[in-house]
């Protein structure tokens, strides 16, 4: 086959995906080609460890499968042009990924042949085309350094696991992290004691005034109203009776409440999640989306916001200048901050590119929303406002307590309202815990009557920690220092793959496989699953990533003590094995009698026997509702979809019965024909009968 003519007046630019490709192809021209790599293309190999530990850890690379039909057109293609750019992504994982290009083409090393594009725009490209500059090898040597070290933990562990509790197991570096907190925080909930508490709630009005307000008994005698039972709470409220009620303090003021800062990944993450219970795959990929690309009607394909993995708070001049005439244009003079708004990184922050934002601030949510999915829209819309928001005004807030003096008692009451909204106009952040709205206090001045309405003492109980959600668990692993940007997503993805971890709602808890694989290595692989340690050895791939510290060194460092760690447990526990302690079900396995138990295999849970492997007999696990079938009054459960695994409703009777449905059931029965009703939408939602023929339906109140 002759070999291609070479055009010298073309060049070939290289990114990772075909959506990005098409992007930046428009932008190019004729110049120009733009072909995709389709993510990494080469990578350890898969059936050796590929990884020489007497010889510096030299790493042996190969040709992902699946990737020789890329890697024979990305070679004939770079032969017959003049120029070669690599465009991968601005991070540690993009420059290696270009480096591997680099290799496999044949690339000078030391050319300035590395773009990079913050942002999918005609700016953005245009900025990342007149900047070429060399491959940063101390990038990639921090991301060698990281996928070695997990290589050499993934390796040489999981095959202990394998020996020591079943085959199939695995162990990384960040994840066993993540398990441990999840697991430890089951521990607390657990051995968590509910302690009894009780208040004295009033209820009041001002002189004058007809409005009720709340207030709650604050002080005894001076000191803080610690009450334990009823008895106590029985006898405030009777040396209350015919007490008078009198405002002895009343403080007014005013406070200025300031937006959140634009997003970074974490940030990012947790908000999808607290909002639209977005997991953090799910808002990455999604945002992967928008920054890659979107043909938006009127003015075709471009990114719409900038590069999503980053730690930076960081926003240029020109997206702060738009911001900030979209908010004098829109919301008026008065939304402006006194002075532009700057928000400081953490102290561990990379600080490569700008925090999360829209890349044409004048695009808002409105006028691109007919070009995007439902999750497009949605994600880009949170980025958009938090944007925007970050560079408004402040809210202002006048306040005001009250104390009220009943003989020896204070009650403490306070509220206020919103002065001037600023940048609430357009968003708030949401919050982990619901925070009611305190309203404002009637006119109340010291020394005033206050009359009491109703008193009350409630009982309560102290609460246990709450689960991990996404957001919070998130939030734990940023707050430790345990992974970065680019591994929060895929580390919650793995340690519920794996089982060790399972979602119940938006909540996170452990399986007692998890909790027996995180016995293990704390028992005896503490550094490993210790967060400071792990903190730790990301700020020294970040020493890498400066050129402050040597990628070997770093890996040898760690290697020498996690290979004395291994030998000292395969010492301690020669001849033992972890058991992972069965969950009982409560039946009996109707072919041989035995105890059925759960079980957990390469799809997830299941019931199967405990006298496996004589007795085979498996069964789904069926999560019932209270829910009766329209068609066949079989049960109504939640099921699964195996492609996109979204939860919907169907019969338990199915293939017979194939009635499924989106809607929730409900415990309401439908008065035309005492069917199951179904909830369609949230609170201000319909509720609907489901049974052929019937249609009736009514407003969720």
């Amino acid at each position: 086959m002759a070999a291609a003519q070479k055009n010298t007046e073309k060049s070939l630019v290289i990114v990772e995906s075909p959506a990005k490709a098409k992007t930046i192809q428009k932008y190019l021209g004729d110049g120009f080609e733009v072909m995709a790599s389709n993510g990494h293309i080469r990578d350890l190999p898969k059936s050796k460890f590929g990884i020489d530990i007497d010889n510096d850890f030299k790493v042996d690379y190969t040709d992902m499968k699946g990737k020789e039909e890329v890697i024979k057109k990305l070679k004939s293609k770079a032969k017959s042009v003049g120029k070669v750019y690599l465009a991968t992504d601005p991070d540690r994982e993009g420059e290696a990924i270009s480096w591997h290009l680099a290799q496999v083409l044949d690339l000078n090393l030391n050319e300035n042949n590395r773009i990079e594009f913050t942002e999918i725009t005609k700016t953005g490209v245009k900025n990342g085309m007149s900047n070429p500059h060399k491959i940063n090898i101390d990038l990639v040597n921090a991301q060698q350094a990281r996928r070695v070290l997990d290589r050499i933990v993934g390796y040489k562990l999981s095959p202990f696991l394998w020996r020591k509790i079943r085959r199939g197991l695995s162990a990384g570096r960040v994840q066993s992290v993540a398990v441990r907190l999840v697991v430890e925080r089951e521990k607390e909930i657990k051995a968590f004691t509910a302690q009894e508490y009780w208040s004295i709630d009033a209820k009041m009005t001002a002189p004058g005034s007809r409005k009720i307000f709340p207030s709650s008994l604050s002080k005894i005698d001076g000191k803080k109203a610690v009450i334990s039972d009823k008895t106590q709470a029985d006898d405030i409220l009777k040396s209350l009776e015919n007490a008078e009620y009198k405002a002895v303090n009343v403080k007014r003021g005013q406070t200025k409440k300031n937006p959140a800062p634009p997003f970074i990944t974490s940030t990012l993450q947790q908000e999808a999640s607290r909002r639209m219970g977005f997991q953090a795959a799910r808002t990455m990929r999604t945002a992967q989306q928008l920054y890659e690309g979107v043909d938006v009607k009127g003015i075709g394909t471009i990114g719409l916001i900038t590069y999503m993995r980053t730690d930076s708070l960081r926003i240029s001049a020109e997206a702060q200048s738009a911001a900030l005439n979209y908010i004098k244009n829109n919301f008026g003079d008065n939304y402006l901050p006194e002075k532009p708004r700057f928000y400081k990184s953490k102290n561990n922050a990379q600080d490569a590119h700008e925090a999360i934002r829209p890349s044409t601030p004048d695009l808002t949510p409105e006028k691109v929303k007919a070009s995007l999915s439902s999750d497009q829209y949605k994600v880009y819309k949170l980025i958009w406002e938090r944007f925007i928001a970050s560079q408004m005004a402040s809210a202002v807030h006048d306040t005001m307590s009250v104390d009220i003096q009943a003989n020896n008692y204070i009650f403490k009451a306070s509220g206020y309202a919103v002065k001037f909204d600023g940048y609430t106009a357009l968003y708030e952040e949401a919050k982990d815990d619901k925070e009611e709205n305190a309203k404002m206090l009637p006119n109340i001045n010291e020394g005033d009557i206050i009359s009491l309405k109703e008193i009350n003492g409630n009982q309560h109980f102290t609460q246990p920690p709450a689960r991990y959600t996404e957001a919070t668990l998130i939030k734990a692993l940023e707050e430790n220092g345990i992974g970065r940007p680019s591994t929060y997503a895929p580390t919650i993805s793995t340690i519920t793959a794996r089982f060790y971890v399972e979602r119940d709602g938006k909540q996170l808890k452990s399986t007692v496989l998890g909790e027996t694989v995180n016995e293990l290595m704390t028992d005896h692989f503490d550094a490993i699953v210790d967060t400071g340690f792990t903190s730790n050895m990301e700020n020294d791939l970040d020493f890498v990533e400066k050129g402050e510290k040597n990628w070997v060194t770093t890996v040898r460092d760690f290697y020498k003590a996690f290979e004395k760690t291994l030998e000292k447990a395969d010492k301690d526990l020669e001849g033992k094995r972890y058991k992972v302690p069965t969950e009982e079900t409560g039946e009996m396995c109707e072919l041989c009698g035995a105890p059925m138990i759960i079980r957990t295999g390469r799809f997830g849970k299941f019931i199967g026997c405990s006298n496996f492997p004589e007795c085979q007999n498996t069964k789904k696990i069926i999560e019932a509702t209270k829910g009766v079938c329209p068609l066949c009054n079989g049960v109504v459960a939640v099921k699964k979809s195996n492609k996109s695994k979204r939860k919907f409703f169907g019969c338990v009777n199915y293939p017979q019965c194939t009635f499924a449905t989106p809607y929730t059931p409900v415990e309401d029965i439908c008065p035309k024909c005492n069917s199951t009703m179904f909830k369609k939408g949230g609170k201000a939602g319909k509720l609907l009968c489901l049974k052929p023929d019937c249609g009736y339906e009514r407003d969720n109140k």
